[in-house]
């Protein structure tokens, strides 16, 4: 028993909850969502605009939250046969299907109508199809079908700054969708990076993901290539003038590092640079948001 499922196993069956939420992903997805909100106010936010920001953070982390745990329950049987999932209480039958799918339902629902009476209904609307395109298509229908899961499953993950200017705005601009794309884009290669070194749990779970499929060469190549694609995505934010001078300087930076990590993991492969590029694209995309976060700021300062 890895060191992971005998933490699961002396929790408390609220904290098995906890852990069927997937708080560090659902966190990240936050994050973004909170990028969305501050930067579709233009000014310093109001005490009202703060409270806004607050109750939209809580309803799309609960949404987000019922999404992981419902994708939990639905490969519980694949999570059982990988060791990076072995050790999640739906996989190890902590949890059975029923407290889970209620679990899952509950945070759903209380997230919909927080959403809905305190924020806005297209807010709402847009989460639960987030909701619904995350834990019922990509991951029921798309993951097991097609190697290019990902590809398509990712418009789902790049939701979140979407949701957040709905929050603020009420509309669907074309700065939230710069924002989508980016994450839209950033996706495939930190997930790919991700199957590389775990292809061998991926070949015993029976999904098709493309390293399996395609094998490690070939993903290895997609790798760099998406870099490529998402080094110029980084830099629509300047383009359509969302951003100035320290968004672009620290886009160019992280986006370029990103890019050698994909070009020496195609040219000289191993498992330890594939979990050094997939660490990475975690820093990536923080500090990409960050930067747009600071930027933001700067530029209401008059220093941008």
């Amino acid at each position: 028993m890895n060191q992971a499922a005998v933490r699961v196993a002396e929790r408390s069956k609220w904290s098995q909850f906890w852990v069927l939420s997937k708080p560090r992903v659902v966190q990240m997805i936050v994050f973004c969502a909170l990028i969305g909100m501050v930067l579709a106010v233009p000014t310093v936010p109001t005490a009202a605009q703060l409270q806004l920001m607050v109750v939209a953070c809580l309803g799309i982390w609960l949404v987000a939250s019922a999404a992981a745990a419902f994708n939990c329950l639905v490969e519980k049987a694949i999570d059982a046969r990988m060791n990076r999932t072995s050790w999640r209480p739906t996989a190890r039958g902590e949890l059975s299907d029923w407290q889970a799918l209620l679990f899952s339902a509950a945070l759903c629902s209380a997230g919909c109508w927080l959403l809905w009476w305190y924020v806005n209904p297209l807010t709402m609307w847009l989460t639960f199809a987030t909701f619904v395109g995350y834990a019922v298509i990509y991951t029921v229908i798309l993951k097991p079908l097609t190697p290019q899961n990902i590809v398509i499953g990712g418009a789902s993950g790049a939701m979140p700054p979407v949701l957040g200017w709905a929050a603020m705005r009420g509309d669907l601009a074309p700065d939230a969708w710069v924002l989508f794309l980016i994450i839209f884009l950033w996706t495939p290669p930190h997930f790919w990076a991700l199957a590389l070194y775990r292809v061998e749990d991926y070949r015993k779970s029976g999904l098709p993901m493309l390293p399996v499929t395609h094998g490690m060469q070939f993903t290895s190549l997609q790798v760099f290539l998406y870099t490529l694609v998402l080094f110029a995505t980084c830099l629509l934010p300047v383009v359509y003038g969302m951003s100035g001078w320290f968004y672009l300087v620290v886009a160019v930076v992280l986006s370029g590092i990103f890019c050698l990590y994909g070009w020496a993991l195609w040219r000289n492969y191993s498992d330890a640079l594939a979990r050094r590029t997939f660490r990475w694209s975690l820093w990536h995309l923080a500090g990409v948001f960050a930067a747009l976060l600071v930027d933001h700021f700067l530029a209401m300062a008059g220093w941008a």
